[in-house]
């Protein structure tokens, strides 16, 4: 159990593992293998995973159909790709195809709904480290002290950039930003470095967090319910709402609720409480009507049946980023497996931030041979928590020593947040690479061209052996997510986790994997409505409801481009709904 921030709510964090985790194959190996192989008979939809015909094969599910300008040629003088039969060119985020499914609007993932490239605005004061607060760039002494000042007068200041020059920083303390506006940005994650040496005390906490503290405040019912895809809702009183607010859309995990996903039983840690789903801005209100118009729709039904609200949320932190550091902080073997859940970076109530050019790298403090040597993360990387609009790109986080149960080993972790957006990141060696943990309200995060290697779930500190760590929903009922272009040389997994993990049940619900390769495994049995579309030959897919993790997941997902030649058009689902969305 944890808490990683004190707020007016409170946020209980466990997270299980074990046998429990999703996993592919059983690893034999001591320490990182170079790739995760898929051996074994695999059910459902199949796609060949040994690649030594070219031809993947479909035992079930649906398949696409190639489309061309009428000539074989798309209008670049390639070869025309196929579409989904859920995408057709002429697509909007209305459109529903064969047995009411659909694909959502995946393009509002990332800062400022990825209207604004991030960091093309910075603060315009630049406070150096080194030369405004004597910070130690050669390692050889804390520099916790001076790195806190340095963000302490950018608290003071409104807002800006704190410089870390090239140089190595040791961090045997914790550095956290509490104010809006506030960026650390180095000069490459080659040159400027954050070396963090703590682990006691160090559970469930980071090394540096970027602290909000969302409060919630007073409970606006909804009159109506809200409808999945709409950006409107119906509330009994908007008079306490206006243009710009936060707002958090949420609803009681009642017996209904749990009873309609067939999880009585399995959820219980929630039961009774009302839970954030969406994490909203207002942009319009009528006061005669009580309609609220939204940034972003709806990713599911909000039912009065449930006592769907409003809330407004206070205490957050803006315009907060990390660019162009690397991060450490493996410690001794037996002191990294003494913690549980120890990151090396966290976002906590943040709106409109990112990091970006990030990089862990081997830790000084990590054994120089034996168990753990080599080693740059203690535990776990970056976490994103109840946060909205962030984009984290082009970084790469790997190596971690904890990859045992208990939550340990999550590189890029996301919980109870939405509209995320992860591009162009490499994960590498942790024991869910990519994930998405903890509670409902994970929604509408994008990995876009990420790739995920030798995730592994690690049972006893003394060994490494152990199985294939997929990244997966880890927890219930994350909604309408989209693995995009991506490449899965371990697996990735959105199945009903039963009981594992405090009672995770059903781990999403409406997510999409489009145009995935790799030599792993993809193994979708999600609540309702899944989708898995366009797979390279070498990446098995599973969706058979014979499994016992898909219990209650019926009907089988959606699997499309099996058997396909043609490359998929468009390659990016998330790229190309955004050039829809901004008219371009």
């Amino acid at each position: 159990m944890r808490r990683l921030a004190v707020t007016s709510v409170v946020w209980v964090m466990a997270c299980g593992g074990g046998d429990g985790s999703t996993s592919a194959s059983t690893s034999t190996g001591e320490g990182p293998s170079t790739g995760a192989e898929v051996t074994g008979t695999t059910t459902g939809t199949t796609s060949d995973p040994s690649g030594t015909t070219g031809e993947p094969t479909s035992t079930t599910g649906p398949t696409g159909t190639s489309s061309s300008t009428g000539d074989g040629t798309s209008t670049t003088g390639e070869p025309a790709g196929w579409r989904s039969e859920l995408y057709p060119e002429d697509w909007t985020p209305a459109f529903t195809g064969p047995e009411g499914r659909y694909l959502h609007d995946f393009s509002y993932a990332g800062y400022r709904l990825a209207e604004v490239t991030p960091g093309s605005v910075l603060p315009a004061e630049t406070i150096d480290a080194v030369r405004d607060h004597g910070a130690d760039q050669t390692g050889a002494s804390d520099a916790t002290a001076a790195l806190q000042a340095a963000l302490d007068a950018a608290a003071a200041a409104g807002g800006a950039v704190v410089r870390l020059p090239a140089g190595l920083y040791r961090v045997d303390g914790r550095l956290t930003v509490s104010s809006s506006n506030t960026v650390i940005q180095g000069d490459g994650a080659e040159q400027s470095r954050l070396w963090f040496t703590a682990f006691s005390d160090m559970s469930y906490e980071a090394h540096l967090t970027f602290a909000g503290a969302p409060q919630l405040g007073v409970d606006v019912a909804l009159t109506e319910s809200g409808e999945e895809r709409s950006r409107t809702i119906t509330v009994a009183d908007p008079s306490s709402l206006k243009v710009g607010d936060e707002i958090a859309i949420g609803w009681q995990i009642s017996p209904a609720f749990v009873g309609e996903h067939a999880m009585t039983g399995t959820w219980q840690q929630f039961n009774d409480t009302w839970q954030p789903f969406f994490w909203r801005t207002v942009t319009a209100v009528d006061g005669v009507s009580g309609t609220l118009e939204l940034d972003v729709p709806l990713r599911y039904p909000a039912l009065v049946r449930d006592q769907a609200s409003v809330r407004p949320v206070t205490g957050l932190l803006r315009e907060v980023a990390l660019m162009d550091v690397g991060v450490a902080n493996a410690v001794g073997w037996e002191d990294a497996w003494s913690q549980d859940q120890v990151y090396a970076v966290a976002m906590i109530g943040v709106r409109d931030a990112w990091v970006s050019g990030v990089r862990s790298f081997v830790s000084p403090g990590a054994p120089a041979e034996g168990k753990g040597s080599g080693r740059h993360l203690q535990s776990g990387g970056l976490t994103i928590q109840r946060s909205a609009r962030v984009t984290v790109a082009e970084s790469t986080l790997e190596l971690a020593q904890h990859r045992g149960d208990g939550g340990n080993g999550y590189l890029f972790e996301v919980m109870q947040s939405g509209e995320v957006l992860v591009r162009d990141c490499v994960a590498r060696a942790g024991r869910h690479n990519f994930v998405q943990n903890w509670g409902f309200g994970a929604t509408g995060i994008v990995w876009l061209r990420v790739h995920s290697s030798e995730g592994k779930a690690v049972a006893l500190m003394g060994s490494e052996f152990g199985t294939v760590g997929l990244s997966e929903f880890h927890h219930s009922l994350a909604t309408a997510n989209l693995l995009d272009q991506s490449v899965v040389d371990d697996g990735w997994g959105a199945v009903n986790r039963l009981a594992w993990s405090s009672g995770a049940g059903h781990s999403a619900t409406q997510s999409a994997v489009w145009n995935a390769s790799g030599k792993g495994v993809v193994r979708s049995r999600q609540f309702g409505h899944g989708y898995v579309i366009g797979v390279g030959p070498q990446l098995a897919v599973e969706t058979s409801l014979e499994s016992p993790d898909a219990a209650g997941t019926a009907p089988e997902d959606w699997v499309e481009g099996p058997g396909q030649v043609e490359p998929l058009d468009p390659p990016s689902l998330y790229e190309d709904q955004l050039a829809r969305r901004l008219g371009g």
